[in-house]
């Protein structure tokens, strides 16, 4: 189902005089409405509550310190990371870069199973398509948004926001090494332009084994007490030498104690918590619900297809992590809008502030049609739901058919063929110059795809696209003609040359005209889908997305006017500031701990995975100080996206890694319970240990740990 708005939003304001307003709203902010929570919340570096941090935890977060923190900090693909020393190296989860050290591995080397370490620099390896991004500026640009939209709506406010969002990522890049991003902050309420500094060359320099990276495996996924040491150590280069990071965490080997403040640096995904109720039902009742079954089928083929030999569970290992790992998250978040308690909470917010501002004539005039108008415009989408999904997909995602990447390849080349050809303001966004770079490294990276799973895969996504539309379905029919989905699956990948570099980028570089030209089956295939989706997309922007964009924009601004801005926006992939305190939880019966240590993991290991503990370690358990501690929890609020985020003490030393969260946690995009919520992490001191005891990793740790504490 297509959500209410893409995660990561970039809708726009109407309102020419909306950033004076705001100035009058700031000022107000503390003297009015629910204040904020310093517990609650992912804050923007430059929106952070400072007087309530030092009022509760006695923490002054200077301006220094922000800065450090902010360009010590990392995002890595749709995950976090930081830089831990001044020569790029940077830390982050395993599972966020598993993608790498599978596309590293081989039959012959399986980086996943036996671990990876480059005990000289020549041995670090690149790893293929990926970058990292590291926040620079932030720049207020709500006015400049607001004036090129007001008094438009439908598709003439859709395309005069992409072009003034085009416009603006194009001038802030101002060298090749930068990356330019719109993000909207409060549904709309604010637009700030955020300039990253962008390292194409990562090279992968550790990473354990797979056995004890995600030990304990889907059983424990989402829960506490874990044993996990989920870590991976890259570096960033520039002109083929290590990039020079002067700002970089410096290692705590103290860590924390129970109660200690901690602190959360990361790029949480995504949330809605300020999302209306006709929203939220609509993802509950639909989007959820859509999702999950269609999980759970995919799920069942990659069991089955793992069962077939030890190179099938191989090339499979990670999509199957990949899959259980978001349906027991999607399951959560399914279970937590279930929940009628925690719905009528939502209800009851939604109806106090539309109570407030139906208390003003003047509030209700400007705002008061806003929660009709989405709706509305929720029941739309419904109608549109299923051609949707299987003829376009959300913007970033395929269809859930098309499950081999080279089907994804030929869908960009053919897109990006014809949207080249439009000037910069009026192509879709993800084709925008802007961001060309990037799309470009991704698709001309080298992928190992293995022909027998990708044939597989394609088979199962042909047949559910038939189950799901009918065989009589126009789109079915163009898609496969009158082949069966064995055939047609069998006949694209091995007729295919998509998966040749090579070949990727002589239809990259040749555009329109050389994708017009090839015969390749994959590129006549996107081709003929391509007006579809298209269609499907321009009708889904103009008379869903726009109306949705205008009014959530609306209702920001009627929440500021109740409250202030003494609230923290929604996650948007963006880089954020989580506070909470080190402690466990109660539950039914029992008082779960905040740390466990070595030990626990020896005693949980029974030598059969998920439980399986690695070579290296038991050899090595002799010299361990098995009281170490191991993983830890805090109440600092975070959600996916966080993962490979540093945990920091007061004083910005590094004492942490997300990896996880509890099954608590799950329901943390529409809300957050401090009672029970929790954030997993490795602790640093389990990191140290283990690097110099197992690994015998001396010239990381000589690296990592000079002038620790």
């Amino acid at each position: 189902m297509p959500p209410p708005l893409p995660g990561r939003e970039r809708s726009g304001s109407r309102s020419a005089v909306f950033r004076g307003l705001l100035a009058a709203l700031v000022c107000a902010a503390l003297l009015r409405g629910t204040p904020a929570r310093s517990d609650e919340g992912m804050w923007p570096f430059n929106h952070l509550p400072r007087a309530l941090l030092q009022e509760k935890y006695g923490f002054v977060a200077s301006d220094a310190w922000l800065a450090h923190v902010q360009r010590s900090s990392l995002r890595i693909g749709g995950g976090s990371g930081s830089f831990v020393s001044s020569r790029g190296l940077l830390l982050t989860n395993h599972h966020c870069v598993e993608d790498c050290i599978s596309r590293l591995s081989s039959r012959s080397r399986d980086y996943q199973e036996l671990g990876f370490y480059a005990r000289t620099a020549g041995e670090e390896l690149a790893c293929p398509g990926l970058s990292i991004q590291q926040l620079g500026e932030i720049t207020d640009v709500t006015a400049r948004v607001a004036a090129v939209t007001e008094g438009l709506a439908g598709a003439a406010f859709q395309q005069a926001l992409r072009a003034e969002q085009a416009r603006l990522e194009q001038e802030c890049r101002t060298d090749p090494d930068a990356s330019c991003e719109l993000v909207s902050l409060y549904h709309g309420g604010l637009y700030e332009l955020y300039r990253y500094r962008r390292y194409a060359d990562v090279r992968l320099v550790f990473a354990p084994e797979r056995d004890v990276a995600l030990f304990g495996g889907d059983p424990d996924n989402f829960s506490f007490p874990r044993y996990d040491l989920d870590l991976a150590l890259l570096r960033a280069y520039t002109g083929g030498k290590p990039a020079l990071t002067p700002d970089h965490l410096a290692w705590s080997r103290s860590g924390l104690a129970p109660n200690e403040l901690s602190i959360v640096s990361g790029n949480p995904g995504s949330t809605e918590r300020l999302r209306t109720v006709s929203e939220l039902e609509f993802l509950r009742d639909h989007g959820l619900v859509t999702e999950l079954l269609l999980l759970a089928q995919y799920r069942g083929f990659l069991n089955e297809y793992a069962e077939r030999g030890a190179e099938a569970r191989r090339v499979s290992s990670s999509e199957r992590y990949r899959v259980e790992n978001t349906f027991k998250e999607l399951e959560g978040a399914r279970a937590a809008l279930s929940s009628r308690s925690f719905f009528a909470g939502v209800v009851e917010r939604e109806n106090q502030l539309r109570a407030r501002v139906a208390s003003r004539p003047s509030w209700q005039a400007a705002y008061g049609g806003a929660w009709d108008a989405i709706r509305e415009a929720q029941a739309q989408a419904a109608s549109l739901a299923e051609d949707w999904l299987w003829i376009e997909g959300p913007p970033g995602f395929r269809p859930p058919w098309a499950k081999t990447p080279l089907l994804g390849f030929a869908r960009t080349l053919v897109r990006a063929g014809a949207e080249r050809l439009r000037g910069n303001g009026e192509r879709l966004p993800e084709f925008t110059d802007a961001r060309l770079p990037a799309l470009e490294q991704r698709l001309l990276a080298e992928q190992p795809l293995e022909q027998a799973f990708e044939i597989a895969k394609l088979r199962f996504g042909l047949g559910t696209l038939r189950e799901a539309l009918g065989a009589d379905h126009p789109f079915v029919k163009r898609v496969l003609g009158k082949a069966s989905p064995e055939e047609l699956s069998r006949s694209l990948v091995q007729g295919t040359r998509l998966h040749r570099v090579e070949e990727r980028r002589r239809l990259w570089l040749g555009g329109q005209a050389a994708v017009l030209a090839s015969r390749d089956p994959m590129i006549l295939l996107a081709r003929s889908m391509d007006d579809a989706g298209r269609a499907l997309r321009a009708r889904f922007e103009q008379e869903i997305q726009s109306v949705l964009t205008q009014n959530s924009e609306l209702i920001a601004r009627a929440r500021f006017q109740v409250y202030g801005m003494n609230s923290y926006p929604d996650a948007t992939a963006s880089p954020r500031l989580a506070f909470g305190t080190v402690r466990g939880w109660r539950e039914p019966g029992r008082v779960v701990p905040a740390f466990t240590t070595l030990g626990g993991a020896f005693e949980r290991q029974t030598g059969r995975w998920p439980f399986a503990l690695p070579p290296s370690w038991l050899a090595h358990r002799h010299e361990l100080e098995l009281d170490t501690p191991f993983n830890f929890v805090t109440d600092a609020d975070v959600v996916g996206g966080n993962s490979g985020s540093p945990v920091l003490n007061r004083q910005g030393e590094l004492v942490g890694l997300i990896f996880d969260g509890n099954l608590h946690s799950l329901g943390g995009s529409y809300g957050f319970d401090i009672a029970r919520n929790r954030a997993v992490a490795l602790d640093v001191r389990a990191i140290a240990h283990t690097l110099e005891r197992i690994y015998r990793a001396r010239r990381l740790t000589e690296e990592l740990f000079s002038g620790a504490p």
